[in-house]
């Protein structure tokens, strides 16, 4: 069990698991030209289901089936645009959410969750305000009774939100404040040195809800779930880390639907095509849930309502095990944060 530096200033994280090295296995290579800003990702029976976080064109605003081998069978339209799509989930039933929760400029009034239910043709907005201002967000989770929860992508402490309420596509939902989440800090490298280890890009639960992820640019962190409470896992308890070294620009983290593997992919970065990765997880008993076992199939529309891996450090800025991260490191880090953001793709 390795010790991790917290990035709570002066406060140590007390014993951080590091899961050992098993991946990553490369699945499949994305070829699709309108999946070259890859977010979100979540695993079917029968493949893949990705969103691409590109507003811009409109070929890329859909929603992406994709089959085991990574070629686009069919897609899902909006019914209006989308603003940044980031993350996406299915849920215990089969319900397919995606979060359009990015925010890079910190303006949004409203943020959104898209709800493609099992045999509908397309999906139905929810909009939703923050309590306390607006925020950029890249991961959405969903537990087993259907609530979704979003992670912001804020430096040191990640803020987590929940539905203040029923979700009803004809009104706003006021989120409320459920917690925080500090990821340890690692030695990982990843194309963004110390940045790309504090924000927090993506998240999912896995198939039997027994276990949460977040990630970073730079490792995984799985949390243990009791019963179906996600918020208290991840805001109360300390993960396992799971290495994800030198992923290009890594957004996206889902769960195998056997649960026994994360599965990742990048956004595409200098002309190179995304792959899809998978990461074993070591002594999981595959599970098989009905939700995940086939994809959610847009045939006839519905519109009801619903309720509320091994370490690798880097050469030249790599911090040592057990360091606790001071005041200034923390505002180093913020400081170069802005040179990460201005690397991302709008």
């Amino acid at each position: 069990m390795a010790v991790l530096a917290s990035v709570a200033i002066g406060v140590a994280v007390p014993g951080v698991a590091v899961a050992a090295a098993a991946g990553p296995e490369r699945v499949c290579k994305v070829g699709d030209k309108r999946l070259t800003e890859l977010s979100g990702l979540a695993a079917t029976g029968s493949g893949y289901v990705v969103v691409d976080d590109s507003s811009d064109q409109s070929s890329h605003r859909k929603i992406f089936y994709l089959n085991r081998k990574c070629k686009v069978d069919r897609t899902v339209s909006y019914p209006s645009r989308p603003r940044d799509t980031e993350d996406l989930g299915i849920a215990a039933d089969g319900t397919l959410w995606v979060a359009d929760i990015g925010d890079n400029n910190g303006n949004r009034a409203t943020i959104a969750l898209w709800r493609l239910a099992p045999g509908a043709d397309e999906p139905v907005l929810y909009r939703l305000t923050y309590p306390d201002g607006a925020h950029d967000a890249e991961a959405l989770l969903l537990t087993r009774a259907g609530t979704p929860i979003v992670v912001t992508k804020s430096i040191a402490s990640a803020g987590v939100y929940v539905p203040d309420g029923e979700l009803k596509p004809d009104k706003t939902t006021t989120l409320r404040s459920a917690g925080s989440v500090t990821v340890p800090v690692t030695g990982t490298s990843n194309p963004f040195g110390l940045p790309g280890r504090l924000v927090i890009t993506g998240g999912a639960v896995s198939p039997d809800g027994r276990h949460a992820v977040l990630r970073t640019y730079a490792d995984a962190f799985e949390f243990g779930v009791d019963g179906d409470d996600v918020v208290g896992a991840i805001t109360k308890s300390t993960p396992t880390q799971i290495a994800l070294p030198d992923e290009p620009q890594g957004e996206s983290i889902s769960y195998t639907v056997d649960g026994t593997a994360l599965l990742t992919v990048s956004e595409e970065v200098d002309g190179e095509e995304a792959v899809i990765q998978r990461y074993p997880l070591a002594d999981r008993a595959p599970v098989t849930t009905p939700a995940t076992s086939a994809a959610p199939s847009p045939t006839t529309r519905t519109t009801s309502a619903v309720p509320a891996a091994a370490q690798k450090a880097a050469e030249d800025d790599s911090l040592p095990t057990g360091l606790l991260v001071t005041g200034g490191v923390l505002v180093l880090a913020a400081a170069i944060l802005g040179g990460l953001l201005l690397r991302r793709r709008e």
